[in-house]
């Protein structure tokens, strides 16, 4: 900052330049001063100051040696890059570098790798997105995503489908992070989106993630599965690394994915099951899209990818089988192996020989006439999944199983046997007996397979407060809170239910009060006598001494 006395000069030279029109040197003699400071203050211009000598270091020695390490290193994958203390070691070990600090290596290698960054050749921008043409480039990217999972933080596997042109991006987790997660997540994508897109779809090598479910092998061939998924799709697939000449900008999709799961799974919320936060996804989708513009443009993602959709081919009308097939024997536990974990099927089938397909996030059974089981996928070696459901014939018929099971013990970790479970189970036990209990909390359990799992509870709640401890009770309890729900929804009349007293203290008086009245009169069985075996008719009946009555 200049002094006052400054300011005032530079004033003055300037006021007679504007006034006198005197020359440069004149204005430099009256003045006293250099004749490049009044050109300054004339130009109203700063002059242009020498760079100033560049100050010998001590690491003007390795520079070179530097740069040419750098240049061969960007060859490699970000985590397998020299990092500065690398260099610091390599050109201590193999050039003898003494006096030179470990920071004067870090400041200079930070500098030294953008420059030469820039000035690698073929390094060049994708450009924005609306130099994309619609529906002409997709992306695609995989990543960790740890999820509030039934109160346990697990790690599952974030799909992103991101096309170019709109920026609409369609998510998807996991349970699985192979194959079958890739398969998955591009079928979804594209019927989220209405199509296939026309032009390249990218993958970046680099990503372990993708590379994990690519599964190429070690040839670098496709394996079928992959190669028979193209070929169904239409994909005109690039496979490649993001800032090289095959994909020279940086990978969208991966930015997308580090967006959305910040943005969302960033503690995330707590679900019950996997498909649970993939209908959240669905909605937090719907919503970006009517009101998120990315960067500078002006429509919403959905105004484009409504132009977008229309150019987007069509999927093939026969379905791919994205699971992976099994063939096993259901063991006396009633379970299946597939792959390290197993997984119950009803007890009818045990001995018996079922199929199974195994998706990235359920296991669905096959029994050869049709379902009979669907799992959520275990992800740790050697766990095993039951289900309450698939033993209830056989605890009726040894129904002293039933407190030590496991499968109870899992059913109660799922939320299926509730505490109002117990405390009806409970009241039974101390009025009939532990068999008799046993008997009736089986037959109860039978109830989940007709009738909502909320009905059937508020059903045990309801004949627990009225003392009605049999499963006929609950059963009609059940129906009741049934039949309130259907008359709520508007789906169909109450069927007479609403009519009943609201509480009885047995079973057998509500019963008589829902019957209507019968005026019927008394049977009489008179006109069966005529029936019994040697009895005369009336008129023709004789006694022993052969006289007429």
């Amino acid at each position: 900052m200049r002094s006052r006395e400054e300011a005032e000069l530079l004033a003055a030279i300037r006021s007679d330049a504007d006034e006198e029109k005197l020359s440069v040197r004149a204005l430099a003699r009256r003045y006293g001063v250099q004749r490049a400071l009044v050109r300054e203050v004339v130009n109203h211009l700063p002059l242009p100051r020498k760079p100033p000598r560049p100050r010998p270091s001590v690491l003007d020695p390795y520079k070179e040696t530097i740069d040419a390490l750098l240049r061969a290193d960007r060859q490699s994958p970000p985590e397998q890059q020299l990092t500065a203390r690398a260099l610091f070691e390599h050109l201590v070990a193999e050039d003898g570098m003494t006096g030179v600090s470990i920071k004067s290596v870090r400041d200079y290698v930070v500098r030294r790798r953008y420059e030469i960054e820039a000035e690698a050749p073929g390094f060049v921008s994708l450009g924005s997105a609306r130099d994309h043409r619609a529906g002409e480039v997709a992306e695609v990217a995989m990543g960790d995503a740890y999820v509030n999972l039934r109160g346990v933080r697990t790690r599952c596997s974030l799909f992103v489908f991101h096309l170019t042109a709109s920026g609409e991006a369609v998510h998807r987790v996991f349970l699985s992070q192979g194959h079958g997660a890739l398969l998955e997540g591009h079928v979804h994508a594209f019927r989220a989106l209405g199509g296939v897109p026309t032009g390249q779809v990218r993958y970046d090598t680099l990503n372990a993630k993708v590379k994990k479910a690519l599964g190429f092998y070690e040839s670098g061939d496709e394996p079928d599965r992959w190669s028979a998924f193209r070929a169904w799709a239409g994909l005109d697939v690039v496979y490649g690394q993001s800032g090289t000449p095959e994909w020279p900008g940086a990978g969208e999709a991966m930015s997308e994915l580090g967006r959305f799961r910040r943005a969302y799974l960033s503690p995330g919320p707590e679900v019950a099951s996997v498909a649970e936060l993939n209908a959240l996804i669905e909605g937090w989708e719907r919503a970006e899209a009517r009101q998120r513009r990315p960067g500078s443009r002006v429509r919403t993602v959905g105004q484009r990818l409504a132009v977008e959709g229309l150019v987007l081919k069509d999927l093939p009308e026969e379905h791919f089988e994205t699971g992976r097939p099994f063939t096993a024997t259901v063991d006396r536990f009633s379970l299946i192996g597939v792959r390290t974990n197993r997984y119950s099927v009803p007890v009818r089938l045990i001995g018996k020989t079922v199929k199974a397909l195994l998706h990235a996030s359920e296991l669905v059974i096959h029994d050869g006439r049709g379902e009979v089981a669907r799992h959520e996928r275990l992800i740790h070696r050697g766990d095993v999944r039951i289900d309450l459901d698939h033993y209830l014939e056989g605890l009726l018929r040894n129904p002293g199983s039933l407190p030590g099971a496991t499968v109870l013990d899992q059913a109660r970790s799922a939320g299926k046997f509730t505490p109002v479970h117990d405390a009806w189970w409970d009241a039974v036990r101390a009025a009939h007996g532990e068999e008799e209990a046993r008997y009736a909390m089986s037959e109860v359990l039978l109830l989940h397979r007709h009738l909502a799992h909320d009905q059937v509870v508020a059903g045990i709640a309801a004949a627990l407060n009225a003392g009605e401890l049999t499963a006929d009770a609950v059963a009609l309890e059940a129906r009741r809170a049934a039949d309130r729900d259907t008359a709520a929804d508007g789906s169909a009349d109450d069927e007479g239910g609403g009519d009943l007293p609201p509480s009885v203290s047995s079973l057998a008086l509500r019963r008589v009060a829902a019957l209507p009245p019968d005026n019927r009169p008394l049977p009489s069985v008179a006109v069966y006598d005529q029936l019994l075996r040697g009895t005369p008719p009336a008129a023709t009946r004789t006694d022993s001494e052969g006289v007429s009555s």
